[in-house]
């Protein structure tokens, strides 16, 4: 099978395309004929060894942890899915991602792309949507009547963090540049701020949770912005300043994404009914100029929604 590798951290030039056997299933695993993946900073990060300490895995390394195809093979001990069946899911973080034409994924993990979803729209999903489910409900505790920002709407996580936020009857709040508002709007935000011209902190205050997408001197600015005692910030970007945050009595959170089977279900239902949909701001091939051209672009921070990769 085609698969874009890495046999070394550095640059895009190290995204190299081969040729490798097909991977097979263990018996609680299935085999998925990808049809569509998607790209994550996580990628790029851990291409140019940023991740190093965390994942030292022996190359070579397939990159991408978004799939969405067609099940190709079933283990031995699966008794949910079978073969044909089309599923979608973030798969465990290993060194064998879903850059390439199969890849294998636990049964738990997997989830049934609806009718009314393309492969390309499900495969936008697993990890950006999981990442604002898990920080707005798991961890954030966000409830109906109360009032979300989220930082960076028109990025991958955030697309779907206004989708859901609003879902939940919350009161959603967000920074875009203005070009990106109408879009925003459109997916249920109540207030777009235009970080390029505007400083939410002069503008907000009372807010109950901060979905923090960027870390750095706009998390230490968002401790400002938060209900004192009550208040809560979720981070996905790490904590930027131990003392900053101690000077706030505020809760903090830096969460990592635990891949879920179950969550990724729950929003699949959402999209079956037109409460969530996936925003794809780019599409590229499965080749090693494609998978090049995306990571430059996801590299910029300014990517609208999410970019997919297709395998044909």
């Amino acid at each position: 099978m085609k698969a874009i590798i890495i046999e070394n951290y550095g640059g895009k030039e190290q995204l190299k395309e081969v040729q490798i056997d097909i991977p097979k299933a263990n018996a609680k695993q299935v085999v998925v004929e990808v049809k569509a993946t998607s790209i994550n900073p996580i990628d790029w990060k851990l291409r140019e060894g940023y991740l190093q300490q965390m994942m030292d895995w022996p190359f070579p390394i397939i990159l991408g942890w978004d799939v969405a195809g067609i099940i190709s093979e079933v283990g031995e001990e699966v008794t949910e899915w079978k073969v044909g069946d089309k599923v979608f899911a973030r798969p465990e973080t290993t060194r064998f991602g879903t850059y390439a034409e199969f890849t294998v994924v636990d049964q738990h993990l997997l989830a049934k792309i609806p009718a009314n979803i393309s492969f390309e729209e499900a495969a936008a999903v697993p990890l950006a949507g999981l990442t604002a489910w898990q920080a707005l409900v798991d961890h954030g505790k966000l409830k109906k009547g109360e009032t979300v920002l989220i930082h960076a709407g028109a990025g991958g996580v955030g697309t779907y963090a206004i989708q859901l936020a609003k879902n939940i009857g919350a009161k959603v709040i967000t920074t875009a540049s203005e070009k990106n508002h109408d879009l925003l709007v459109g997916l249920g935000a109540d207030q777009v701020i235009d970080y390029k011209t505007e400083n939410f902190v002069d503008i907000l205050d009372g807010v109950d949770l901060v979905l923090d997408t960027m870390g750095g001197e706009i998390q230490n600015e968002s401790f400002k912005v938060l209900k004192p005692l009550t208040g809560r910030m979720i981070s996905i970007v790490g904590l930027t300043d131990e003392e900053v945050r101690k000077q706030y009595d505020v809760e903090f959170e830096s969460i990592w994404l635990e891949p879920n089977g179950q969550e990724l279900a729950e929003i699949a239902n959402l999209m079956s009914v037109g409460t969530v949909k996936s925003i794809i701001g780019a599409q590229f091939p499965l080749t090693q100029k494609g998978i090049y051209d995306a990571h430059e672009l996801s590299e910029t921070h300014h990517a609208i929604g999410k970019i997919v990769i297709v395998t044909e």
